[in-house]
C-alpha cells in the first residue's frame, strides 16, 4: 500500500502524523513489555549508567515503560528493560545475600 501524500490536504497529514506517532508509541511499549518478561521481580540485574559503571540490584516493579530497580545501597533507579542484563556478581549466585525487602515480626 502506498500513500500519495501530496494529495494529501494539511488536515489529512496532520491526523496521518497522529495516527504514526500512536502507532510507534504502540510499539515501543510492545516491545518494552516483551523485554520486561525476561526478568521476574526479585531478579539480580545490572545496568551500564553514565559516568557510574555498572549498576547492580534488584529488580522489584515493573513500570509502564522501565523497571525499578533498588541497589544494594539503596538507591533507586527507573531503567528501560531494554538495558538490563542478568547480575553475574556473588550476589545474584548467593541468594541469602539479597537484602530483605520485608521484615516479618
Amino acid at each position: 500500500m502506498t500513500i500519495d501524500i501530496d494529495r494529501l490536504t494539511e488536515a489529512e497529514l496532520i491526523d496521518l502524523n497522529h495516527r504514526i506517532v500512536e502507532r510507534l508509541r504502540f510499539l515501543q511499549q510492545m516491545r518494552a513489555h516483551k523485554q520486561m518478561l525476561e526478568f521476574r521481580i526479585g531478579d539480580r540485574v545490572a545496568f551500564q549508567a553514565d559516568g557510574r559503571g555498572t549498576v547492580e540490584g534488584m529488580l522489584t516493579r515493573y513500570n509502564r515503560k522501565s523497571v525499578t530497580v533498588i541497589t544494594d545501597d539503596g538507591h533507586h533507579w527507573n531503567v528501560s528493560p531494554g538495558l538490563l542484563t542478568r547480575a553475574t556478581g556473588p550476589a545474584a549466585a548467593n541468594p541469602q545475600t539479597r537484602p530483605n525487602l520485608f521484615r516479618l515480626k
